[in-house]
């Protein structure tokens, strides 16, 4: 049933729940306006009126959107790139492939990303904001600019008129720079795949209400993790229909969910890294010093563990999910800063409650899920409104016969301010969604002026123990291009992630389209 869900997925009265179905019927059956993302996934669309308070509960936890932020020329010889195309029997530019991101957009009109005869680089630009012009076919939201619109706007005076879209932040214009960008040596800059197209997808910023449900600030920009779905879609269809290889990178992240290989996007970007003739980057994330994750253990010598939190002044609010290891279940207790006390809350079977203090304003919703469908492991979800300023302790008890272990993660930095963090802090195992799903290449960043890696780079393991990150490329004060044909200096593993995306670009060029390797995935490129 073809259904045009434009008004329901813009509009900030309906809610956005990811779902898994095999059949248009499994759809139909919620009642509700849906948007198919793939052959396993979809986005059914519920009035925010007829959304159940124990959503969470009835649909899973996984259903709800994650929201993710942005993870923020010596570095091609630093990497080999300038060695390697100085071999004539290889000569690797990424010529008949595709670079796609998933970002905040790129400004079309860069000279990074022009042609010498003046046309442009660009084949394609889906802009989820702008609602003017059609959407991509097999997508109800947003505009599509082809390549033929992109050079007609660059011949004249006022290119904006004609083509709208704009990168306000610049983090997919650098990101789209460091991957394919044209060499420009008075600005000591040159991307990897010079010779490859480009397509790109500016995604729209995740809707009030879920940022409210996270305790996200309203002026902290978000992305939806079902948006960042469509976009790869997006990238794939237009690979499909040019017959060309093409190299994703995804600069964003998210602090939230069981930071394993599981979960909605888990399978999702694992299925997508499985395709021949698709590489998949992701950025592993800026978190390793934020100090945004704890990690314990009750053992049977013991009745519980402490975790303290301290909150900063004048914290709009945060989340704080509990994952922990099957089969112990485990249960919290709280105290305020102002001395005020939770008894412990035993773990029940969709046990939800709100908490009201009497000395202070805060308000907290603690939801018990015993076995969340995305790993089986328990998972204890605390969202806070605003947090006193002070020290809160956690006491964590554990029923079970196991000395097992758990961790707790904050926001991503980004959504959180830097004075609210855990007094004994575990830098590692903070890899970011989907940086910590498996088969796709999560890239950290490394300093090429002396070989140290970026000071908040997250760290591995994934909480299963599986190996991530996969690679560092340089990711530190590296020039790229900037919208109104800058070039600025950004750090960060989204960088880093972008270098790797460019160097993927020349291992397909090399597989698929010169055909030494036809079935190369992101698998093989690892």
């Amino acid at each position: 049933m073809d259904i045009d869900c434009r008004e329901q997925i813009l509009g900030e009265d309906y809610a956005d729940l990811i779902v898994e179905y095999s059949q248009l019927s499994d759809l139909e059956a919620y009642g509700y306006c849906y948007s198919i993302i793939d052959k396993n996934f979809a986005t059914i669309h519920v009035p925010l009126d007829e959304l159940p308070s124990n959503f969470l509960q009835v649909f899973g936890f996984s259903s709800n959107p994650l929201c993710f932020g942005l993870m923020d020329i010596p570095s091609t010889e630093a990497s080999g790139i300038s060695a390697l195309r100085n071999i004539p029997v290889l000569n690797l530019r990424g010529q008949g492939v595709l670079i796609g991101i998933v970002d905040t957009g790129i400004d079309y009109t860069h000279e990074a990303f022009i042609q010498a005869d003046g046309t442009s680089r660009i084949l394609s630009i889906w802009d989820q904001t702008i609602q003017d012009g059609p959407p991509p076919d097999g997508f109800n939201i947003g505009t599509v600019y082809t390549r033929e619109q992109i050079n007609a706007a660059l011949e004249d005076n006022d290119p904006f008129s004609l083509v709208p879209t704009r990168d306000e932040d610049g983090h997919g214009t650098f990101l789209a720079g460091i991957a394919a960008g044209n060499r420009n040596d008075p600005a000591n800059f040159s991307g990897i795949a010079t010779d490859a197209e480009i397509v790109v997808v500016k995604l729209k910023k995740a809707k009030a209400y879920l940022k409210e449900f996270y305790r996200i600030p309203p002026l902290a920009d978000a992305y939806q993790g079902n948006d960042i779905m469509l976009a790869v879609s997006y990238l794939l269809n237009v690979a499909a229909q040019t017959q060309k290889p093409i190299s994703i990178c995804i600069g964003l992240g998210s602090s939230q969910g069981a930071h394993d290989n599981y979960g909605i996007m888990g399978l999702f970007f694992n299925d997508v890294a499985r395709r021949n003739g698709v590489a998949v980057s992701v950025a592993a994330g800026n978190e390793g010093n934020r100090r945004n994750h704890f990690s314990g253990q009750v053992t049977r010598a013991q009745e519980s563990d402490t975790v303290e939190l301290r909150v900063g002044p004048n914290e709009y609010g945060f989340t704080m999910e509990l994952w922990g290891n099957t089969p112990n279940i485990f249960s919290i207790d709280i105290l305020s800063p102002t001395g005020e006390y939770i008894p412990r809350i035993p773990a029940r079977l969709n046990e939800s409650r709100e908490i009201r203090f009497i000395l202070e304003e805060t308000i907290v919703n603690i939801d018990y899920f015993l076995i969340a469908a995305e790993s089986g492991d328990q998972l204890i979800l605390l969202r806070f409104l605003k947090p006193t300023e002070g020290i809160w302790r956690f006491r964590i008890y554990s029923s079970g016969d196991y000395n097992l272990g758990y961790n707790i993660w904050l926001p991503i930095h980004l959504f959180i301010s830097d004075d609210t963090y855990f007094t004994t802090p575990d830098p590692d195992t903070t890899v970011t969604t989907p940086g910590n799903t498996i088969l796709p290449m999560t890239v950290t960043a490394y300093d090429v002026s002396n070989d140290s890696l970026f000071i908040n780079a997250s760290r591995g393991f994934t909480r299963m123990g599986d190996i991530k990150p996969d690679f560092a490329a340089p990711g530190v004060n590296l020039v790229g291009p900037a919208p109104n044909n800058r070039y600025v200096t950004m750090s960060g593993t989204s960088v880093a992630a972008a270098h790797n995306t460019g160097i993927s670009a020349l291992l397909l060029e090399w597989g698929i389209t010169l055909g030494f390797f036809r079935q190369m995935s992101t698998i093989e490129i690892k």
